[in-house]
């Protein structure tokens, strides 16, 4: 059989209305003909014998494991026939090109591309410079340099301590021109002179001729580094040359047959692997091919990277900070595309509700998809809400945040005095926190803990990452309330207050294995993320009285 790369659906897809837009790539829901898609990828995944490659689904298979993202686009061709195509993120099985799938933008791997005839000269040049620099006879010139300074500090030391002995031995024999004749001791203050002179003068000469020696020495070495930092500069040159190069080749196509070099889109500097993701080679393939796009979504497949939460065979949006600029700056150009939820204010029509109230606080309970702080591009929030609440009020206002799509309690400082005291609870690990969340299966323990350091995931912000080297410490206590319907009931006590904490905690390998029910960023989308900040108990800080406040989850 003839492996194409534009596929025909295997599944019947006739009475599937296609969509009106074009997938927004990075939020979205998968429309039915790109799950089926999507579908028929992954039963070809399931029997392929066309490479091997270990995504650690077979506990027998050896090799390095690499689970990949994958991504599907769903398109018309000029004969107006419904078809698909695949691609894979990055390598796969260690090279760009495996039939069905759209082959990479640029193959830099190519025997006969430009990049490898250039790598060939840059790592000759460093095989060059490997050789100067573990040369016998640099070693040896290094060596001379090194001995040369010894000698002269000792040679130079010694004569130093000789001219202190001497001065010793001459303030001894001033000591003893008690009995002398005034012209006895003129004259041996004279020779005495004469001696401290003579010294003196000898540490100058000696001085002068180890530096000269050193002079020499260094220059015989200058001579063989000279000759290597010329190949580092050379290859500098080199290697700059050939990166401006390969920005200006590597460009995209949209479906106006315009190009767009990668060095263009991020003022030639890239991130790592940008162009390489799915979304990127599936659409430069369908504008080179004038196949007319009608809609896109990537899955991962196989084992979870341990830093990061990735879920077999679940969809995903595109990554922001390699496909954003690359995508909706050129490629997307001109396509009518799904609205931007992120432009969308998820506040509207929503209100914040006073739980509790008096002349220098307030809790309030904000509602699931709604901001505690200003977004870039929403103002709608809590503190807006609250500022207009208490136009009067200085200071902050806002004492800690939750996540958007968190529901629950929030403290409000009315007065900076009183901001800096409850932020001081917060800070002392004073106050205490009690979250109730709903996940999606079974946990067979009924309490636990929780150490899992986070950081931001640099590549596809907000999402964090499990990071023991460069993560912030987080910790959560954890105790089962209840099963359900193959859910558990859980309440959380964050001991830290990381962005994502308890989301990460609760869906990551290391955590507890099972997401959250409606977490669209580490488990599967639902009517609402839930989870609810349900209780805050803290001091007052004018009455220091311990407050408890408690609001239910609409879950």
């Amino acid at each position: 059989m003839k492996k194409t790369i534009f596929q025909t659906f295997k599944t019947n897809i006739s009475g599937i209305a296609l969509p009106e837009k074009f997938t927004f790539p990075f939020y979205y829901e998968p429309h039915e003909l790109s799950i089926i898609a999507a579908n028929e990828l992954q039963s070809y995944l399931e029997m392929q014998t066309d490479f091997e490659h270990n995504f650690g689904l077979d506990e027998n298979q050896e090799g390095l494991v690499i689970g990949k993202m994958f991504g599907v686009l769903v398109c018309k061709n000029q004969e107006g026939e419904l078809g698909y195509l695949w691609a894979f993120s990055g390598k796969l099985a260690g090279v760009n090109h495996h039939p069905y799938f759209v082959p990479t933008i640029f193959d830099m791997l190519h025997e006969d591309s430009f990049f490898r005839k250039e790598e060939e000269v840059l790592n000759a040049i460093n095989r060059q410079i490997e050789i100067l620099e573990n040369s016998n006879e640099l070693r040896t010139k290094k060596n001379q340099l090194e001995k040369t300074k010894t000698e002269a500090s000792t040679d130079i030391q010694n004569q130093k301590d000789k001219i202190k002995r001497l001065k010793l031995e001459r303030d001894e024999k001033r000591n003893s021109f008690s009995n002398l004749s005034s012209s006895e001791i003129e004259q041996l203050e004279f020779e005495l002179s004469e001696e401290s002179k003579k010294e003196s003068i000898l540490l100058k000469k000696m001085t002068k001729y180890w530096n000269f020696q050193i002079e020499n020495a260094q220059k015989n070495v200058n001579l063989l580094l000279d000759e290597i930092n010329q190949l580092k500069e050379e290859r500098r040159q080199k290697s700059g040359a050939l990166q401006q190069k390969l920005f200006a080749e590597y460009s995209f196509l949209n479906q106006f047959g315009d190009r767009k070099s990668i060095g263009e889109i991020f003022n030639n500097n890239p991130p790592a692997g940008a162009g390489e993701c799915a979304a990127p080679k599936l659409l430069h393939y369908a504008f080179e091919h004038n196949l007319k796009p009608i809609a896109m979504a990537e899955f991962w497949w196989g084992q979870s990277p341990k830093s990061e939460i990735r879920k077999h065979k679940q969809f995903y949006p595109a990554c922001k900070s390699k496909c954003e600029p690359i995508l909706l700056s050129h490629m997307l150009k001109g396509l009518e595309m799904e609205a931007n939820p992120f432009q969308e204010n998820p506040a509207e029509g929503k209100s914040i509700e006073i739980v509790f109230e008096d002349e220098v606080l307030a809790v309030i309970n904000k509602p699931a998809e709604f901001l505690s702080v200003p977004g870039k591009m929403i103002s709608d929030s809590v503190y807006q809400r609250v500022k207009e609440l208490y136009p009067n009020a200085t200071g902050p206002l806002i004492v800690h945040r939750l996540d958007m799509s968190t529901s629950g309690l929030m403290l409000i400082a009315k007065d900076e005095e009183t901001y800096v005291k409850l932020q001081s609870q917060f800070i002392k690990r004073t106050i205490k926190k009690r979250y109730i969340a709903l996940l999606e299966g079974v946990l067979e323990e009924n309490e636990g803990f929780i150490d899992l350091p986070l950081r931001v995931d640099l590549d596809d912000r907000p999402r964090q990452l499990v990071c023991f080297e460069h993560g912030k410490p987080a910790q959560t206590k954890w105790e089962k309330i209840e099963v359900r319907n193959n859910q558990t009931l859980v309440n959380f006590y964050p001991i830290t207050g990381r962005t994502h904490q308890l989301r990460v905690h609760a869906s990551h390998e290391l955590g507890l294995k099972t997401p959250i029910v409606g977490d669209d960023l580490y488990g599967s989308k639902a009517n609402r993320l839930h989870l609810h900040a349900e209780s805050l108990t803290f001091f007052h800080p004018l009455t220091k009285e311990e407050l408890e406040i408690t609001v239910a989850a609409e879950f």
